[in-house]
């Protein structure tokens, strides 16, 4: 079933098909990306602050492609790994309980890293056997300007994929149609009042779906949905999520259900994010999501 499921991406890892990014024209994406900085609308937001001239919004990145690390990954799912993540600092959401920050919410707390050097560690990542580059964050949002740079200095074939919190707007999903080889999607909140209190985020649930319902569209892509399971959080998100996947997306996507969470950041200020959850938690998740009948759950926990 996994096979089937990873159709596209299993062909370009075999050399059957090229990453989308190589038949593309690239140089035309860059020029749009900028475009959309002038008045930027990349995420859900819509600041629509002027970027090139020095304008910042809510994500607080400019256009300089600013990292916090870069290294071969081994905590992502069996499918992807190893991968080659790069970790871009700042994010389009604010989650009291984010386990990377403050780099991920704080884009100056990132190295401004030039596209073409972020280009030859790709390549040397696919020399050395890294499966997929994948840009994540923070969020890799705020940056498709820069990635699409990245992209146009890589020589090898690299699979690509978009590591992302989902909130991103119609007009990034366009784009991203053009170059994405894996949706790898959170989809965290299905009650709008969740999204606000805790990731201080407007519009989220409608968002999401939008994007994950373009994102199954895609015949030229696969599309991995990650759902992190917060304490407390059962029946007002997971299993409301789980219920919409499978009438919206269908029972055979691909779904990881995490029970990693544990607190970090702000989440002490959270009455219900200040512990981890319990066995009972994350069984009566598992068990909604087998009697909705969906078949293809990824059994390995991330680290």
């Amino acid at each position: 079933m996994l096979e089937d499921y990873y159709k596209n991406y299993l062909a370009i890892l075999t050399g059957k098909k090229k990453p989308k990014f190589k038949s593309v024209n690239l140089k035309q994406l860059i020029k749009k990306a900028k475009s959309l900085l002038a008045s930027c609308e990349l995420c859900e937001r819509k600041c629509k602050v002027n970027r090139l001239k020095g304008q910042l919004g809510f994500c607080k990145v400019d256009t300089k492609a600013r990292i916090f690390g870069m290294h071969t990954h081994y905590g992502e799912e069996p499918e992807l790994i190893p991968s080659a993540t790069i970790f871009f600092a700042g994010c389009t959401m604010l989650c009291k309980y984010c386990q990377n920050a403050p780099e991920s919410v704080i884009p100056s707390l990132g190295k401004v890293t030039k596209e073409k050097e972020i280009a030859e560690w790709i390549d040397y990542q696919y020399a050395i056997g890294s499966k997929n580059v994948n840009f994540v964050g923070g969020e890799p949002t705020p940056y498709l300007y820069n990635i699409l740079k990245i992209l146009s200095f890589c020589k090898s074939d690299m699979p690509v994929v978009w590591n992302s919190n989902g909130y991103y707007s119609k007009k990034t999903a366009e784009i991203l149609k053009k170059f994405v080889d894996v949706y790898l999607i959170d989809f965290r909140y299905y009650n709008e009042s969740c999204a606000k209190r805790l990731s201080f985020v407007e519009n989220y649930p409608e968002a999401v779906k939008r994007n994950l319902i373009e994102a199954k569209k895609d015949k030229k892509a696969d599309l991995l949905i990650r759902i992190l399971v917060l304490p407390e959080h059962i029946n007002c998100d997971a299993k409301p999520i789980l219920k919409w996947i499978a009438s919206n997306l269908g029972r055979n996507v691909r779904i990881n259900i995490l029970n990693q969470y544990y607190p970090a950041f702000e989440s002490t200020k959270i009455p219900e994010l200040t512990r981890r959850l319990n066995k009972k938690e994350i069984q009566e998740v598992l068990s909604y999501a087998k009697k909705l009948g969906l078949k293809n759950l990824v059994k390995k926990e991330i680290i």
